[in-house]
């Protein structure tokens, strides 16, 4: 029975895209009569497009990209001005120096490769519990489903900061401490209920058709999961895992607390030793901003390469059709 499962959502995939008009082959009637002409697809109208309350002419179009430029402008400055600073004294070479001459003992591909292994553990817990609970929260009926939504979406006004003392006696005891899962979970403690959220909302535009026809085939919760579920939400999936790796990158508070190793030293504390190590000549502050220029890149990257599915991922679920 499980083997025909595929089987079975391929069929109900099939019946969904036939149900919509077909441009390319014309309808015919069940009659001899002549067949009749293909159903043209509607244009997209001003009522269709969500900025319709905002954008009215020409002048509010203008007003639009005006502030978007200015904001890209007020965002990108300190990167150029960290750019042009760090090429003033000795030019390329400051940042060649960065790899061949660590700063304060600590290479800097070393404190990538600590947050990345941080990144890693916080975005295997957020995704793992994320994922299961929003199939729950979006596919499962039960007694207090709402209720407990509630008290999860509560956990987002918690700081990191209320928790530190609990997190400090928690650690002490498993002996968690100067290891990249002592960090790593405290940070999943704080992004989960966003990535419940996230998961939630994206779960409930998967159509139920599928998990129904899943059901009659008699598939359990988890084959639907594992071959229904997670397939669908991959662009969310991708974009919980991209904020969980930027976020990694730009945490300063848990290493800071739980890592007392210097071998340690993630992309986020390195900015604060090498401010430390390196002194206030002019050769020194070029050197300094160019670490924070290559300090900067793999969160840049992040971004670039998983913007796609950080939009896809937030807005889907924002709009009902």
């Amino acid at each position: 029975m499980s083997d025909t499962l595929p089987t079975v959502v391929g069929l109900e995939l099939e019946r969904e895209f036939a149900e919509r008009p077909n441009d390319d082959k014309p309808r015919q009637s069940r009659n001899d009569g002549p067949p009749r002409r293909p159903k043209r697809r509607r244009r997209r109208s001003r009522a269709d497009n969500p900025m319709r309350g905002i954008v009215t002419g020409k002048a509010d179009r203008f007003t639009i990209y005006a502030l978007l430029i200015l904001m890209a402008v007020l965002f990108a400055f300190p990167l150029y001005s960290a750019i042009v600073k760090s090429l003033e004294v000795n030019g390329i070479q400051n940042y060649v120096s960065l790899f061949t001459d660590p700063v304060g003992d600590v290479p800097i591909w070393q404190t990538y490769l600590n947050s990345l292994a941080v990144g890693a553990v916080h975005a295997a817990i957020v995704v793992t519990v994320s994922v299961t609970a929003g199939y729950a929260f979006s596919k499962l009926q039960f007694r207090g489903r709402e209720l407990s939504f509630s008290a999860v979406l509560l956990f987002l006004a918690v700081p990191g900061i209320a928790i530190l003392v609990p997190v400090y006696r928690i650690t002490q005891e498993l002996g968690l401490f100067n290891t990249y899962l002592g960090v790593g979970m405290p940070e999943a403690a704080i992004t989960i209920p966003f990535g419940v959220l996230l998961m939630r909302n994206y779960g409930r535009n998967i159509g139920d058709s599928l998990i129904e026809a899943a059901n009659l085939d008699g598939a359990g919760h988890f084959r639907i999961f594992w071959n229904i579920f997670v397939p669908l939400s991959r662009p969310a999936i991708i974009n919980l895992m991209v904020l969980c790796f930027i976020w990694s990158l730009q945490d300063f508070l848990w290493p800071s607390f739980l890592f007392t190793d210097p071998s340690l030293t993630t992309a986020a504390q390195a900015v604060s030793t090498f401010s430390s190590a390196l002194g206030r000549g002019a050769g020194d502050l070029a050197r300094f901003n160019a670490s924070l220029v290559v300090l900067a890149v793999p969160a840049v990257l992040f971004v670039v390469f998983g913007l796609r599915f950080i939009v896809n991922g937030l807005t889907t679920g924002s709009t009902k059709d």
